[in-house]
């Protein structure tokens, strides 16, 4: 068994270890996750009286940056991308 897969970046295919491609994945499944928090913060920033593209900025910033945050979203998206491979891994009978 292979300990290398591929990592597919637009443009490019990269023959990485299996952690560092999980441990993309993870990371971007983070930032994907921050930036759809950051737009529900700046659409019910924009629905509220005095509400500027600034303030919203801050209040994300203010809510991404604590600790119990950033621990469950990294911990949700492990959980995530374990359970996809190892479910696959069922799947294909290994």
């Amino acid at each position: 068994m292979s300990d290398k897969t591929m990592l597919y970046i637009p443009g490019k295919k990269l023959s990485v270890p299996k952690v560092a491609k999980r441990t993309s994945q993870v990371l971007v499944s983070v930032l994907l996750s921050a930036a759809v928090a950051f737009v529900l913060v700046l659409g019910s920033s924009m629905l509220v009286a005095q509400g500027t593209a600034s303030k919203a900025l801050t209040v994300w910033l203010a809510f991404i940056h604590r600790g119990d945050i950033q621990a469950t979203a990294i911990l949700s998206s492990l959980v995530t991308v374990l359970f996809v491979y190892w479910q696959r891994d069922k799947e294909r009978g290994k």
